[in-house]
This record gives C-alpha cells, sequence and structure tokens, in this order.
C-alpha cells in the first residue's frame, strides 16, 4: 500500500500512519480492502450515539440508584459488627450527592450533540486534516554531512581535563599573598 498524500510504500497494509508524513491510514486500508468502495458506517443496536450529555445524565442517575443498593447494605454491615455508621454516611455522599451532582454538571456543562464516531468507526475520523498529520520534515538528510579532512582530526588526549583538588584554590591564594608581601 502507498500513502496517498505522499506517495511512501508502507511496510504492510496494518500500518496506521505513514511514516514519512502521517497521513491517518486506516480509512484507506478499508477502502483498498472493499476495491475503492468506501463501506457505510456500521451503526449499532439504536442506530445513534449517545451525546456526552447523555451520557453524563444516565452515569449520574445510575450512581444515584446506585446508592440506594450500597447504603442499605453498609448500614447492615454497621450493625452486624457494631461499629460507628461512618461508611453508610460516606456513601451517601459519594453515590447519592455524586450521581446528583455528575446529573448537574452533564446538563450545565456538556455538549448535546450526538458523536460521530459509531463502533466500528475511527476514533480519529473526525479530527481535520491538519491535525490528523504529522509536520513537514524539518531534519537535515544524511547525505549532507561529509566527514572532516585528514588533518583536522582531534586527538583524544587533547580534551583531557584534569581537576584540581580541594586545596589548590587556597594553595594559590596563600601564594599570591606571599607574592603581594
Amino acid at each position: 500500500m502507498h500513502c496517498p498524500k505522499c506517495g511512501q510504500q508502507q511496510i504492510s497494509e496494518e500500518t496506521r500512519f505513514c511514516s514519512r508524513c502521517g497521513l491517518l491510514l486506516s480509512g484507506v486500508a478499508e477502502v483498498l480492502a472493499n476495491n475503492g468502495i468506501v463501506p457505510a458506517p456500521q451503526t449499532g443496536l439504536t442506530g445513534a450515539s449517545d451525546s456526552a450529555k447523555r451520557r453524563g445524565i444516565k452515569q449520574g442517575v445510575f450512581l444515584f440508584l446506585l446508592s440506594f443498593l450500597v447504603v442499605p447494605l453498609l448500614i447492615m454491615f454497621s450493625v452486624a459488627f457494631n461499629i460507628k455508621p461512618f461508611l453508610p454516611i460516606i456513601a451517601v455522599f459519594l453515590f447519592g450527592v455524586g450521581g446528583i451532582l455528575r446529573m448537574v454538571y452533564a446538563m450545565m456543562f456538556e455538549s448535546g450533540l450526538a458523536t460521530t464516531n459509531l463502533p466500528g468507526q475511527n476514533a480519529f475520523a473526525s479530527i481535520p486534516e491538519n491535525r490528523g498529520s504529522l509536520p513537514s520534515s524539518q531534519t537535515t538528510p544524511a547525505s549532507a554531512y561529509v566527514s572532516p579532512a585528514a588533518g583536522s582530526w582531534r586527538d583524544t588526549n587533547d580534551l583531557q581535563y584534569q581537576p584540581g583538588t580541594v586545596t589548590d584554590s587556597t594553595t594559590k591564594l596563600l601564594e599570591k599573598e606571599e607574592h603581594d608581601q
């Protein structure tokens, strides 16, 4: 398979992105597998996906209703083991109040538009093309590099650095004082 944008031949048919330009290739592989026919999007059981708002409300209702199961169980646990009822109180806040807050958050801040990503559809399909590809190459090709001339090699012995000892600076200061006197 070749990239339709830059023409780079890909290593395998399972390649998701072009190795040269970064173009998303999963849709191209599906078209090639179907002999050039774009496959119809597959729908789930309902035929449409939920919006973020609807999913958030469902999550909130689930948490709120879960409190009606968890809180009585924790009350029975507290009574059975004769401990203070701090676990049911925590569960009321986590599940009951948390579920209500999740529903309120979904209604106030999340989008009510249905998402276009259906089951079996690529999650990157809604990304604009300029965000779905890598930036153009900004490297220097290897052919532009040349080896150094014969006389310009540096000997590694010239690069050695000998760090001084801890007392060197003090000795230099004492020698300077003696010299100044």
